[in-house]
Protein backbone atom coordinates (compact mmCIF):
# COMPACT_ATOMS: atom_id res chain seq x y z
CA UNK A 1 0.00 0.00 0.00
CA UNK A 2 1.03 3.39 -1.04
CA UNK A 3 0.37 6.91 0.86
CA UNK A 4 1.32 10.23 -0.92
CA UNK A 5 1.45 12.83 2.02
CA UNK A 6 1.14 16.16 0.76
CA UNK A 7 1.72 19.87 2.40
CA UNK A 8 -0.61 22.20 1.81
CA UNK A 9 -0.06 24.78 0.31
CA UNK A 10 -1.95 28.11 1.01
CA UNK A 11 -2.05 27.15 5.19
CA UNK A 12 -1.07 29.39 8.35
CA UNK A 13 0.19 26.38 10.26
CA UNK A 14 1.37 22.61 9.11
CA UNK A 15 -1.42 21.27 7.14
CA UNK A 16 -1.17 18.16 5.07
CA UNK A 17 -3.21 15.68 3.25
CA UNK A 18 -2.96 11.92 3.06
CA UNK A 19 -4.05 10.61 -0.17
CA UNK A 20 -4.09 6.20 -1.19
CA UNK A 21 -2.89 5.29 -4.73
CA UNK A 22 -6.24 6.20 -6.42
CA UNK A 23 -6.23 9.53 -5.05
CA UNK A 24 -9.03 8.83 -1.78
CA UNK A 25 -8.06 10.82 0.82
CA UNK A 26 -7.26 8.94 3.97
CA UNK A 27 -5.95 11.53 6.15
CA UNK A 28 -5.84 15.23 6.72
CA UNK A 29 -3.37 16.64 9.22
CA UNK A 30 -3.80 20.05 11.04
CA UNK A 31 -1.08 22.08 12.82
CA UNK A 32 -2.46 23.16 16.26
CA UNK A 33 -1.05 26.67 17.80
CA UNK A 34 1.25 25.23 20.36
CA UNK A 35 5.13 25.49 21.82
CA UNK A 36 6.62 23.60 19.40
CA UNK A 37 4.39 21.10 16.64
CA UNK A 38 1.58 19.83 17.62
CA UNK A 39 -0.11 17.84 15.09
CA UNK A 40 -3.82 16.39 14.69
CA UNK A 41 -4.40 13.36 12.59
CA UNK A 42 -8.05 13.20 11.19
CA UNK A 43 -9.24 10.22 9.71
CA UNK A 44 -11.59 10.19 6.54
CA UNK A 45 -14.66 11.16 8.44
CA UNK A 46 -13.05 13.93 10.19
CA UNK A 47 -12.57 11.98 13.76
CA UNK A 48 -9.23 12.62 15.36
CA UNK A 49 -7.02 9.52 15.48
CA UNK A 50 -3.69 10.37 16.29
CA UNK A 51 -1.29 13.37 17.65
CA UNK A 52 2.13 14.14 17.12
CA UNK A 53 3.52 16.69 19.55
CA UNK A 54 6.83 17.98 19.48
CA UNK A 55 8.58 18.25 23.66
CA UNK A 56 10.05 21.35 24.20
CA UNK A 57 13.21 22.32 25.83
CA UNK A 58 14.75 18.83 24.93
CA UNK A 59 18.61 18.51 24.28
CA UNK A 60 17.53 16.81 20.85
CA UNK A 61 14.37 17.22 19.13
CA UNK A 62 11.77 14.68 20.40
CA UNK A 63 8.14 14.27 19.48
CA UNK A 64 5.12 12.15 21.58
CA UNK A 65 2.86 9.83 19.77
CA UNK A 66 -0.67 9.64 20.86
CA UNK A 67 -3.37 7.48 19.30
CA UNK A 68 -6.69 8.72 19.75
CA UNK A 69 -5.99 10.09 23.23
CA UNK A 70 -3.69 7.43 24.18
CA UNK A 71 0.14 7.99 24.51
CA UNK A 72 1.63 5.14 22.88
CA UNK A 73 5.45 6.56 22.57
CA UNK A 74 8.21 9.21 21.41
CA UNK A 75 10.19 9.36 18.48
CA UNK A 76 13.76 11.03 19.16
CA UNK A 77 16.56 12.17 16.94
CA UNK A 78 19.59 10.72 18.04
CA UNK A 79 23.44 12.43 17.78
CA UNK A 80 24.79 11.30 14.34
CA UNK A 81 26.80 12.81 12.22
CA UNK A 82 26.38 12.62 8.11
CA UNK A 83 23.13 9.78 8.21
CA UNK A 84 20.07 10.71 10.88
CA UNK A 85 18.96 8.43 13.05
CA UNK A 86 15.74 8.43 15.04
CA UNK A 87 15.11 6.30 17.77
CA UNK A 88 11.47 4.94 18.97
CA UNK A 89 10.78 4.56 22.22
CA UNK A 90 7.51 2.71 21.46
CA UNK A 91 7.39 -0.69 19.65
CA UNK A 92 10.14 -2.17 18.30
CA UNK A 93 10.70 0.05 15.02
CA UNK A 94 14.01 1.98 13.95
CA UNK A 95 14.71 4.61 11.02
CA UNK A 96 17.45 4.95 8.98
CA UNK A 97 17.89 7.42 6.40
CA UNK A 98 20.51 8.98 3.64
CA UNK A 99 22.11 12.63 4.39
CA UNK A 100 19.64 14.86 3.17
CA UNK A 101 16.85 13.05 5.58
CA UNK A 102 14.43 12.82 2.05
CA UNK A 103 14.86 9.18 1.98
CA UNK A 104 14.58 6.36 4.68
CA UNK A 105 13.23 3.47 5.81
CA UNK A 106 11.32 2.07 9.20
CA UNK A 107 12.16 -1.35 10.53
CA UNK A 108 11.29 -4.10 12.53
CA UNK A 109 12.99 -6.91 13.79
CA UNK A 110 11.18 -8.99 10.79
CA UNK A 111 12.79 -6.05 8.56
CA UNK A 112 11.04 -3.55 6.47
CA UNK A 113 7.84 -2.03 7.94
CA UNK A 114 7.85 1.37 5.13
CA UNK A 115 10.37 2.75 3.22
CA UNK A 116 9.51 6.53 2.42
CA UNK A 117 10.70 9.16 -0.31
CA UNK A 118 10.56 12.51 -1.66
CA UNK A 119 9.46 13.68 -4.22
CA UNK A 120 11.66 16.62 -5.27
CA UNK A 121 10.88 19.58 -7.07
CA UNK A 122 7.09 20.08 -5.69
CA UNK A 123 5.82 23.67 -4.09
CA UNK A 124 5.19 21.87 -0.89
CA UNK A 125 6.45 18.73 1.09
CA UNK A 126 5.87 15.68 -0.90
CA UNK A 127 6.68 12.26 0.54
CA UNK A 128 5.72 8.83 -0.59
CA UNK A 129 5.09 6.25 1.73
CA UNK A 130 5.42 2.42 0.98
CA UNK A 131 3.70 0.05 3.00
CA UNK A 132 4.00 -3.27 3.94
CA UNK A 133 1.05 -3.36 5.91
CA UNK A 134 -1.77 -1.07 5.83
CA UNK A 135 -2.30 -1.55 9.67
CA UNK A 136 1.19 0.35 9.89
CA UNK A 137 -0.30 3.02 7.91
CA UNK A 138 -0.98 5.20 10.93
CA UNK A 139 2.12 4.66 12.93
CA UNK A 140 4.49 4.80 10.07
CA UNK A 141 2.31 8.69 9.03
CA UNK A 142 3.71 9.93 12.60
CA UNK A 143 7.22 9.03 12.03
CA UNK A 144 6.83 10.59 9.14
CA UNK A 145 5.52 13.98 10.51
CA UNK A 146 7.95 13.73 12.83
CA UNK A 147 10.61 13.46 10.88
CA UNK A 148 9.80 16.31 8.58
CA UNK A 149 8.37 18.79 11.66
CA UNK A 150 11.72 18.23 13.07
CA UNK A 151 13.48 19.40 9.96
CA UNK A 152 11.52 22.18 9.84
CA UNK A 153 12.13 23.25 12.80
CA UNK A 154 15.91 22.90 12.28
CA UNK A 155 15.90 24.65 8.76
Amino acid sequence: MKLLFKQRFFSWFDSYDIYDEAGNTLFTVEGKLSWGHCLHILDKNGVHVGTVKEEIFTFLPTFELYEGEQYIGRIKKEFSFFKPSFCMECGDWSVKGDWFEWDYEITDPRGTVAVVSKELFQFTDTYVIDLNDPRDALHALMVVLAIDAEKCSRD
